[in-house]
């Protein structure tokens, strides 16, 4: 991947939020430097995926990541089912658990670049039992934090991936704030995005897999930056939105295309920056994180 295809934005700090009392304000407290007003220096790496190419992947994973630390990006966000495609029944064989093979090879990629990655991955877990999972891997390769798609398709694979529950949604505090993870349908609910946002989370990161047939784009984009967009508005925090470039090659959506076009929005709901239409892109933001 180009270095030319990294752009730097650099974006002003958001007002404090007003309320800053109760619970939130306990939180903060603990946090220090954390949180409210800070910037973090976010890679949005949307690359192409080639379904059941892992290798392929992981290197285009790596070009990436060589443009997001020329870049001095702390954190590195990838879209969902990165490493074998999103709905590919491959997976079943192809995949393993978390931690497990590509995991290690995400945590050796995060020490190598000393950088924070966000990525899906397909986990299997047992025979028989697979799911559309997030990883957030610290610099050191440490995993910080799983989450398990809750929203899953079942007409688009058989067997379908399993379904994670609402309950483990989680977040982590992290060097660089507070961090909440969900992926890609997730966001249609609110409840789900609710209970995230319960969590007080700085940042909401959220792996896509926005596909659609042919001829939707590029004005099918326009629902992931409105989807994107509630999110935030709903979590009262910013989220980072990282889809992909390729094809879907199983199921009944064989042939329908992912649009790209990554977006970010702040805290608001208002969308800070959109990455290229159906082409692979690197863009790296100074994103003021906190909560509403």
């Amino acid at each position: 991947m180009a270095k030319k295809a990294a752009h730097l934005n650099t974006r002003s700090p958001a007002t404090k939020a007003a309320d800053g009392q109760g619970r939130a304000e306990d939180r903060q407290a603990t946090r220090g430097a954390k949180g409210d007003g800070k910037q973090i220096r976010v890679a949005v790496c949307q690359i192409l995926c080639i379904d059941g190419d892992a290798e392929g992947n992981l290197r285009r994973i790596e070009n990436a990541l060589e443009v997001a630390a020329a870049g001095k990006a702390q954190l590195a966000c990838f879209p969902e089912s990165a490493i074998l495609g999103w709905e590919n029944p491959e997976a079943f064989k192809l995949a393993g658990p978390i931690p497990g093979p590509h995991s290690d090879r995400v945590a050796a990629l995060a020490r190598k670049y000393k950088m924070m990655i966000s990525i899906g991955i397909d986990e299997l877990e047992k025979p028989g039992r697979l799911y559309d999972s997030a990883i957030l891997v610290d610099e050191k390769g440490k995993i910080l934090l799983k989450h398990r798609k809750l929203n899953v398709l079942p007409e688009l694979m058989d067997p379908p991936y399993s379904v994670g529950k609402p309950e483990d949604i989680k977040a982590v505090d992290t060097p660089l704030g507070r961090i909440g993870m969900l992926i890609c349908a997730d966001t249609f609910t609110e409840k789900h995005v609710k209970q995230a946002a319960s969590l007080e989370p700085d940042v909401l990161l959220v792996p896509y897999g926005w596909a659609a047939p042919k001829e939707k784009w590029p004005g099918h984009a326009k629902n992931l930056h409105k989807t994107v967009a509630q999110a935030a508005r709903w979590a009262g925090c910013p989220v980072v939105g990282t889809d992909l470039v390729g094809m879907i090659t199983h199921g009944p959506w064989t042939g329908q295309t992912y649009g790209a076009a990554s977006v970010v929005a702040d805290r608001e709901g208002n969308i800070l920056t959109v990455l290229r239409d159906r082409d692979v892109d690197v863009q790296i933001i100074d994103l003021t994180i906190g909560r509403r």
